[in-house]
Parts: structure tokens; C-alpha cells; sequence
């Protein structure tokens, strides 16, 4: 699920102006989410992901509302005491993607541990920041490679560019990221079906996010 200005959106490939669908209140499709009992519900807050600000309450309503599913979420994670607010306000996950380029990733596991995912967002081979809307200067495999040294427990892979397109998982950039990582990898980006699930399984993935298609 991505928030927008405080509501339930889907975006094509990271356009903040290609926003394809409305879907309310965050909170209450968390909750109707929630009620297939999925392993983990996931957020992306999108406009602290571009600017900063740690959604605090937000956090805390989604946590609240969709309990005993976890929430894994992301979006405006600066520093390591948001990180550590975001546990405080009972998410289970907390993704850090611009942070842990610009800062670099050891802060974060050290501050978060097995709760800390690295999103690392891929567009044209290079790994995107600040809401997808800056370029980190690393390649795939440098980006990987940091995180693997630094210790990070799980990666979060997003192909940008199948982001909310339904076309499918880029099957070639997961294998690539799992095989270099070797520990958990979810895929994000154009997953649509059952059988784009089985592929990224067949892959060693751990997991997979699904937005669009689950609303469609």
C-alpha cells in the first residue's frame, strides 16, 4: 500500500503525477487487507520518502488497525531514532532505503537489527533515492555488495520502471540481486498473478510485494 497526502494511492513507475488509482482511506484499506490475513502488510509513505518526516502517527493508527498482521513500513526514515520510532509506534519492519546510501547501512543494523530492510530500487541498472526521483551514483551490485559487508538482514528489490504497470516481475534483476546478497530478498514491481509469485519463488525470493493487482 503507498500513501499520498494522507491517502491510499497507486502509482506508475514512481510518477508522482501518474498516480492510477484512489483508494481512500489508508487506515481502512489496511484493515480490509488485513481481514485475508496476509503474512505482512506493507507501506510505503510516499511524500516522506521524497521530503523526510517520519510518519509517527500514521505508523501507529496502521499498527493498531490491522493487528496481530505486522506491518512493514518505509518512507521519511532519516536517521536512526526515526527508525527506532517507528518500532516504538509497532511496526514490525522498517524499510530504509535514502538513508542507508547517503549514510551508509551500518547505523541501521546496528540501531534495528533483524527489523531492518534496505530498499533497494533499481531503474536503468542504477539505484534510486529520495522517492525514486534521485540517482544514488551506485550500481546494482555496488549497492548489494555495501549492504551485504554491512551486515543488513533483508533487502526489499523494487524494479522502478514495472512499478504499478502489472507487467510482470523483472525475473533477471532478482536473480541477480539473490544470488549476490545471498539472505532474504523481497521483490517489488509488476507482480500480477500467481504464477509471477511461483517464478520469484523458483528464484530463491522470500517474498513478494502485491499492490495493484490486489486491487484490481
Amino acid at each position: 500500500m503507498d500513501v499520498l497526502d494522507g491517502r491510499a494511492v497507486r502509482l506508475e513507475r514512481g510518477d508522482f503525477d501518474a498516480v492510477t488509482r484512489e483508494a481512500g482511506d489508508p487506515v481502512e484499506l489496511a484493515r480490509r487487507f488485513a481481514a485475508t490475513a496476509p503474512p505482512l502488510l506493507h507501506v510505503v509513505v510516499l511524500d516522506a520518502a521524497r521530503s523526510g518526516g517520519v510518519p509517527i502517527e500514521l505508523a501507529r493508527r496502521l499498527a493498531a488497525a490491522v493487528a496481530p498482521v505486522p506491518v512493514q513500513l518505509g518512507g521519511g526514515v532519516r536517521s536512526p531514532d526515526d527508525a527506532r520510532a517507528l518500532i516504538g509506534a509497532g511496526i514490525k519492519r522498517v524499510i530504509v532505503g535514502t538513508a542507508a546510501f547517503e549514510q551508509g547501512p551500518e547505523p541501521y543494523v546496528e540501531a534495528l537489527g533483524a527489523r531492518l530492510v534496505v530498499a533497494v530500487d533499481v531503474r536503468d541498472g542504477e539505484v534510486r533515492t529520495r522517492g525514486w526521483e534521485r540517482g544514488s551514483g551506485l550500481t546494482v551490485d555496488e549497492a548489494v555488495d555495501r549492504c551485504r559487508a554491512a551486515g543488513v538482514a533483508r533487502l526489499l528489490c523494487t524494479a522502478v520502471d514495472r512499478d504499478g504497470t502489472l507487467s510482470g516481475p523483472d525475473l533477471a534483476l532478482m536473480e541477480r540481486v539473490v544470488g549476490r546478497f545471498g539472505g532474504p530478498v523481497l521483490a517489488a514491481g509488476g507482480v500480477r498473478s500467481q504464477e509471477d509469485l511461483d517464478a520469484l519463488a523458483a528464484l530463491g525470493l522470500e517474498g513478494a510485494v502485491v499492490g495493484r493487482a490486489l486491487l484490481e
